[in-house]
């Protein structure tokens, strides 16, 4: 190994959450070096968020269009999967990186690419593609931003199955024929949503009781409902015993438990996602390899005062705009730090405090329809002991969602907490629903009260009138 070169701080992976890490130490003053083993602007650029809301644009606009009265008939053709891809290929800049290595440049911060290990406190070894090894110091602090890998669940045949995860069905140049979908979350929904609208004949199955298990129960019965209406198979309950496949290109026999059989040309397991963890030198600093990094609330390790982990590798919300938002927090918190004498003290850095991973997060699922939540379901706040009520609305009922499209199909829940009288959490489903999502966000994190609520008055007609319906249903 070289000499240490030294930083105020060194970032583990070159995400969203570590960019953002970057831009606040940066913007403090604090020499900043970030290490990346793959493509600056790491999994949500290139195989995650933007490259499925690219696959998912054209499908849900054509969805819609279909509902408008002299449109429909112009839009009954099926979709130009050259073009879906060429535009999906525009938006992850065809899987290179300049423009985010650029933007990395632009705030002074310093990039090394090949892969990083701890070594030891306060260090980071990194082994270049070309085997030059360097070993970076941080005055201030690490942060590990390395996010997670699909898991393929270890089941007979699947090895030499070849399937698809993520980053296959997403980044795929070909629409098969028949595509199996094994899994009821999140990518799940969304690509099934995609491909079916590209072309396949999909079938999902789901080893639980409906899609989307972590959203309000409607949420996933909608979202099957149209799924099962565009053409596709979706059933709950199953359990996938083994995978056959005679070489890469040939035809997938998924078997049930029970011996039942499902064939497919090409299998995607959507069936969760692990830390990248294994092999970042965690056992130099006493801690587990492979494991998920447990945090506070400024995001620091614990057990270390010089070590934060951000992002979907400390296990508190997978979702990108989190883990930039504890991006923030965490290099907010490194600069307070850095300004100050050092020492630890919870209350002082109170104000940097990620507190939006649990009591206001938001999420949108892109299928058809849309599916947005933020807060509890009344399930969780239920469990967590709190004397909640929930409030349902006919989104198809609001002059504005009928104007949007014909036969609108959609429902909304706002849930209360009866004891502070203020907005807990909300659920929209139906096309469009997703651009509902942030007033109740606001409202939320805002904790604001259901009587200052009413003084917030939806334009006419939009969507948003839902609001006052669920207000009034509220009020009795």
């Amino acid at each position: 190994m070289t000499e240490a070169i030294e930083y105020d701080v060194v970032v583990l992976g070159a995400g969203p959450a570590g960019e953002n890490v970057a831009d606040r130490t940066r913007a403090a003053g604090l020499t900043t070096a970030v290490v990346e083993s793959e493509l600056v602007g790491g999994e949500c650029s290139y195989w995650a968020c933007v490259p499925s809301k690219a696959l998912l644009r054209p499908a849900l606009a054509r969805s819609e269009a279909r509902q408008v009265p002299g449109l429909a008939q112009a839009v009954r053709g099926p979709l130009d999967s050259a073009a879906v891809f060429a535009h999906r290929d525009y938006w992850t800049g065809n899987w290179k990186d300049d423009g985010q290595q650029d933007w990395l440049d632009s705030i002074g911060a310093h990039l090394y690419r090949g892969h990083g290990r701890l070594h030891g406190p306060r260090k980071v070894a990194v082994t270049s593609p070309e085997g030059v090894h360097q070993v970076l110091a941080a005055r201030h602090a690490v942060v590990v931003a390395t996010g997670t890998r699909a898991v393929v669940p270890d089941l007979p045949g699947v090895e030499n199955a070849g399937p698809w995860t993520s980053r296959e069905a997403t980044s795929a140049r070909h629409v098969p024929g028949r595509l199996v979908i094994v899994g009821g979350s999140v990518v799940a929904a969304e690509m099934a949503t995609a491909w079916q609208a590209l072309g396949s004949q999909v079938t999902v199955l789901v080893r639980g009781d409906r899609l989307l298990p972590r959203m309000e129960p409607f949420a996933g019965e909608l979202v099957a409902e149209a799924l099962r209406a565009a053409g596709a198979v979706v059933r709950t309950g199953v359990d996938v015993e083994a995978v056959v496949r005679d070489g890469s290109t040939g035809p997938v026999t998924v078997v049930l438990e029970g011996g039942e059989t499902v064939e497919g040309d090409e299998l995607l397991m959507a069936t969760g996602r692990a830390p990248r963890t294994d092999d970042i030198g965690l056992d130099t600093v006493g801690l587990t390899p492979g494991g998920w990094l447990p945090v506070d609330d400024t995001c620091l390790v614990t057990g270390h005062d010089w070590l934060y982990a951000v992002g979907d590798v400390n296990h508190r919300v997978l979702l990108t705009h989190q883990g930039k938002y504890q991006g923030r927090i965490a290099g907010a918190v490194i600069a307070a730090r850095a300004a100050g004498d050092g020492a630890l003290d919870t209350g002082r850095w109170g104000a940097h405090a990620a507190t939006a991973d649990t009591a206001a997060l938001p999420q949108v699922v892109f299928t058809d329809p849309e599916a947005a939540a933020v807060g509890p379901t009344l399930a969780d706040a239920e469990r967590a002991g709190l004397r909640v009520r929930a409030v349902d609305y006919d989104l198809g009922k609001v002059t504005g969602a009928g104007l949007y499209a014909d036969g609108y199909t959609g429902r909304a829940r706002m849930l209360v907490d009866l004891d502070r009288e203020v907005l807990l959490g909300a659920t929209f489903v139906g096309p469009g629903a997703g651009e509902l999502l942030h007033a109740a966000t606001v409202a939320v994190a805002g904790e604001v009260p259901v009587d200052r609520l009413w003084h917030a008055v939806p334009s006419f007609p939009t969507m948003s009138e839902v609001w006052l319906r669920l207000l009034e249903t509220y009020r009795g």
